[in-house]
């Protein structure tokens, strides 16, 4: 069986929650001013009480509502697909399958946080989100939300993804949203950026303090986020469990490897938190996760507090952390170029059960391509990181016979001008020196510092 589908009534009725499971837990998110755990009341200035309750909560399952779930029929369940022509072509040993997540209105899977967060926020009184978006896919999918809901929505893009992807831009407009370049001049911290530096390409940490300043002044807008924060992981864990119930169906093992691309960590917990309590059980299975060389938050950062944009307007999160100043290279996985880990995801490495890797863009453009021809699906950017890896690991002989498991996290039909760059062999890659990372490294705030990440 190629691939594996289920019904809309086995849509999961309830998120599960990593929280309570990890060993040692999470240290809690620090308010600057006080040094103290930043309280509940500060954090409603700016989100919707319903997603604060989720975000904190020491419940392993939540109910997802009535609402949210009528939303979600109108792509869920996502297909599970083996890739055994992909396995031909690379002559894996290991069965590959994928949780085909490009099926979504806006095609990826940020679509599964996106609805919820806007319902949280429309049943709370709030007419108005503010967000920011690096390639787009999360920009897009708060857009497609919005416009479910009868929501304004405002949007900074990362200014060179602004430039690399205008039918992101497009998209977003045809959903009724504004999206502004980031840095842009209608904040106050996006001024401050440009009179540094006037062609600065943007980061998230930028775009990220854009949309903060700009709900924090409005009592009718909150500020959404679409990756990093503990509910946000939680809605995307629908991914998992689908991806558990499909291997079930299919008669297949539960797999010895998960892979996910990782830029805050979203569709990364989506697919692996769902098998936690097996590798907790004892049970043998890997998680890997996948960044790019040119951001290497997981790999080269440190574990730190450390503020999650770049103008300090945001609690500390221990995470691993490049240095929320720092500036990654514009390479095309947009989605890919932030600068610190989702708390969650950075315990796990903490506790040394999720092992993250990196690639540079050519190697992952090269699987991307390989991809496409073989399986039909042009991947995006950020996805083709887990291609990758998920190759790399069908061909190892310790999985001879074993499934690796991936998370095609969203299409690329709106990212070809990459591919151009890729075919016609303009694509550079990014190798950061050391000297750069210890510059961003200077920025961390002296709160909780500690260097128990990879130096």
């Amino acid at each position: 069986m190629r691939k594996i589908l289920l019904q809309e009534s086995e849509i999961p009725t309830k998120w599960y929650n990593a929280l309570p499971d990890i060993p040692n837990g999470l240290e809690p998110p620090i308010d600057p001013a006080t040094g103290q755990p930043a309280t509940p009341e500060k954090l409603c200035a700016i989100f919707a009480p319903p997603l604060l309750e989720q975000e904190m909560s020491a419940e392993s399952w939540i109910e997802i509502p009535e609402e949210v779930l009528d939303k979600l029929t109108m792509w869920r369940p996502t297909p599970l697909v083996r890739a055994k022509r992909l396995e031909d072509a690379v002559g894996a040993v290991a069965r590959i399958y994928y949780k085909n997540e490009s099926v979504a209105p806006a095609g990826s899977h940020k679509c599964n946080s996106s609805v919820a967060q806007a319902y949280a926020n429309k049943v709370s009184g709030i007419t108005k989100l503010t967000t920011e978006t690096g390639a787009g896919q999360w920009g897009s999918a708060l857009a497609f939300a919005c416009a479910l809901f009868n929501m304004e929505c405002l949007i900074y893009m990362v200014r060179c993804s602004y430039e690399q992807k205008p039918f992101r831009r497009s998209m977003i407009h045809t959903w009724g949203a504004e999206v502004v370049p980031s840095p842009s001049d209608t904040t106050e911290c996006g001024r401050r950026v440009l009179a540094r530096d006037a062609q600065c390409p943007g980061s998230l940490g930028i775009a990220i303090s854009e949309a903060v300043e700009v709900a924090a002044s409005r009592k009718d807008t909150n500020y959404t986020l679409g990756s990093v924060l503990n509910h946000v992981l939680l809605h995307q864990t629908v991914i998992g469990l689908e991806a558990r119930r499909q291997l079930e169906i299919g008669g297949e093992e539960q797999p010895s490897v998960v892979v996910g691309c990782c830029g805050g960590g979203s569709n990364f917990a989506g697919i692996a938190l769902p098998f936690l309590r097996d590798r907790l059980d004892g049970r043998r299975i890997r998680f890997v996760a996948v960044e790019p060389a040119a951001c290497p938050t997981m790999t080269r950062g440190h574990y730190a507090y450390d503020y999650g944009d770049s103008s300090s307007y945001t609690p500390l999160l221990k995470m691993f952390t490049l240095g929320s100043q720092f500036m990654p290279p514009g390479i095309h996985a947009g989605g890919l170029r932030y600068h610190g880990m989702a708390p969650i995801v950075s315990a796990l490495i903490r506790e040394s059960i999720v092992e993250p890797v990196n690639y540079t863009q050519l190697p992952c453009f090269e699987a991307a391509s390989l991809f496409a021809r073989s399986e039909g699906i042009i991947p995006a950017p950020e996805s083709s990181h887990a291609i990758r890896a998920a190759i790399d690991e069908a061909r190892k002989e310790e999985n001879r016979d074993k499934v690796v498991l991936f998370n095609l996290s969203g299409h690329g039909h709106f990212d070809m001008g990459a591919y151009d760059k890729y075919l016609s062999r303009e694509m550079e890659d990014f190798e950061l020196p050391d000297s750069v990372l210890e510059e961003a490294a200077k920025t961390l705030p002296a709160f909780g510092f500690d260097k128990l990440g990879v130096a």
